[in-house]
């Protein structure tokens, strides 16, 4: 039962984020990488306190990857930042 509730959540975010990263500056995907971390960390303390190993191994793997796809984000937004520092530099010249 909780493997299906994680697969019908992760399927909702895989639909949901694209379109959200449309929309959205690389700052603010940084802010909803670290929401999802603290999501995911919440979860894993219920299933810890649960007795839910499967789970808590499966958190542990979900907040791995949030925190790797975030750091990928992070350095997105500097690149992006970057970019837009010097795109504004060569035309004042």
């Amino acid at each position: 039962m909780k493997l299906l509730q994680t697969l019908a959540l992760a399927a909702a975010v895989a639909i949901a984020v694209p379109a959200f990263a449309q929309t959205s500056t690389p700052q603010d995907t940084v802010k909803s990488d670290k929401a999802q971390i603290k999501q995911d960390k919440a979860k894993r303390k219920a299933d810890r306190k649960a007795g839910d190993k499967a789970a808590v191994a499966q958190d542990k793997e979900q907040i791995k990857a949030d925190k790797a796809k975030m750091k990928a984000d992070r350095k997105a937004a500097r690149q992006a930042k970057k970019g837009n520092k010097m795109e504004g530099g060569e035309s004042n010249k």
